[in-house]
């Protein structure tokens, strides 16, 4: 695997070869350790969470990297990036939710338009949702609505984290294939 270069391995992680995942995680895990690390102000825990998450991602979402859009660091840390940024704010919206961190948030004016379409997607989304079996809208729940991590999520089903991420990877793959059908 050493021989290749990121973008036949990237090919190959889309086509399933673990091996190809396990060398660009070789590479790159120092790199991707660090940005994390500094991104979520030196939480071990959080950046643990993250790195699973990116890897994740890499394997389970047929990315595709092209050499020549840019270097392949500068479109992994893009990734890291964005998955970084999802990661922060999902932690923040359960803080805000859970402690009311912004009350001055209740004073604001409402944008009618943003809430029009805002209850379009919550319709659509739900609709797309009870389609799913009941342990699928649980994990769904669990870790996107509630804030609670993979960790957690495997301790509170008494399940090994790699069984939660299967079930995970399944349920938003069902939930996405209903979302683009419009079949609610």
């Amino acid at each position: 695997m050493r021989d290749k270069d990121d973008e036949e391995l990237m090919r190959l992680i889309n086509d399933k070869y673990r091996p190809a995942l396990e060398e660009i995680y070789d590479r790159y895990i120092k790199l991707i350790y660090s940005f994390t690390f500094k991104f979520t102000n030196g939480n071990k825990e959080m950046t643990k969470e993250i790195i699973q998450i990116i890897f994740l991602k890499l394997w389970t979402t047929n990315s595709t990297y092209q050499s020549k859009k840019g270097s392949f660091v500068n479109w992994l840390l893009t990734i890291t990036r964005h998955v970084c940024v999802d990661y922060i704010r999902k932690d923040y919206a359960y803080l805000k939710h859970q402690f009311d961190v912004d009350p001055s948030s209740r004073n604001k004016i409402p944008d009618p338009y943003n809430e029009v379409e805002t209850s379009l997607l919550r319709n659509e989304l739900s609709a797309a949702k009870s389609k799913l079996s009941s342990a699928q809208k649980r994990l769904i729940d669990l870790l996107y609505w509630q804030g609670y991590s993979l960790t957690e999520i495997a301790e509170i089903e008494k399940e090994p984290v790699g069984t939660i991420k299967s079930r995970l990877y399944q349920s938003l793959k069902r939930l996405k294939k209903y979302l683009e059908l419009g079949d609610t």
